[in-house]
């Protein structure tokens, strides 16, 4: 049985890809060329060409912008987050980050936190207790970025009373020496345990904007949710982390484990058992139908 032409062509073009023929930005070849460049003994009909590159968009290796043309997306290179189990930890918004990133022999940077005083979502008051009387916050927002690409970006919610109470500098567009949790516990507001939930959900329109997420290939994102708590068991802080999926990868320990394996890098798409089953097939034909 033959391989469907539209699949030999996304084949070859997956292959030419991954060998670094086509490099990360550059344009494929128009629809017209490619059907003159996989002409056989017949010709090539413009549906053909089409499926093979819908097909290469389903995999994420190539989009397509309306007016330029077809074009290979670039590879962004995975970062690993040790995640902790440590009560005190601050999360990203520490020099932990910025430190394992350096570690890992890459450039870290952020944005100046963004400082707003505002009435926080309805499910960012309830995880902090706050009445619809007290439903004020203070909320700090950064940007995060490795080697100049946008990798995560976190907003963190402050109850309002926490001024009142002599935190000012949460509003202060700056970051704060030491850390915000270093900070507060010299306000003695201590934060002793905290609870994460993680939700995967699509991209909304402004983080697809900001990691550059074409509407075309489908990548979620990962929203992490820290609700920390102080001694006497009360919400005073919710930090909310986005991860986009196609670049952030998350290690966690426990015990005395030995040196992680180095494990290689995982194929721009695992292969599919269409994809098994065309490479044990004839080689393609030829196609006659809708030549225009």
């Amino acid at each position: 049985m033959a391989v469907p032409m539209y699949r030999f062509i996304a084949d070859d073009l997956r292959r030419r890809i991954d060998s670094g023929e086509l490099r990360p930005g550059a344009q494929l070849k128009t629809e017209v060329e490619l059907r003159e460049d996989y002409a056989q003994n017949g010709t090539i009909s413009r549906t053909t060409v089409r499926d093979a590159i819908k097909l290469l968009v389903a995999r994420g290796l190539v989009e397509t912008r309306p007016g330029q043309g077809t074009f290979v997306t670039r590879k962004v290179r995975p970062f690993v987050s040790k995640l902790t189990a440590d009560p005190a930890a601050g999360g990203l918004e520490d020099k932990i980050y910025r430190s394992e990133v350096e570690r890992q022999g890459r450039e870290p940077d952020e944005t100046k936190p963004r400082v707003e005083v505002q009435v926080p979502p309805a499910d960012i008051a309830t995880l902090l207790g706050l009445t619809k009387e007290e439903a004020q916050v203070v909320s700090r927002h950064q940007q995060r970025l490795i080697d100049g690409t946008p990798y995560s970006m976190q907003t963190t919610y402050y109850p309002m009373d926490f001024i009142t109470r002599g935190a000012t500098r949460l509003l202060e567009a700056r970051d704060i020496d030491g850390g915000v949790v270093d900070y507060l516990r010299s306000l003695k507001i201590n934060q002793v345990a905290w609870r994460d939930r993680f939700t995967l959900r699509p991209p909304d329109a402004n983080e697809r904007s900001f990691f550059g997420l074409s509407d075309q290939v489908q990548v979620a994102v990962l929203d992490v949710r820290r609700t920390s708590y102080d001694q006497k068991g009360k919400p005073i802080r919710v930090t909310v982390t986005i991860y986009a999926g196609d670049r952030n990868q998350f290690e966690m320990e426990a015990g005395k484990p030995p040196p992680p394996t180095v494990i290689p890098p995982l194929p721009s798409t695992p292969p599919t058992d269409a994809d098994t089953e065309a490479k044990t097939q004839s080689p393609p034909t030829a196609e006659t139908d809708d030549p225009a």
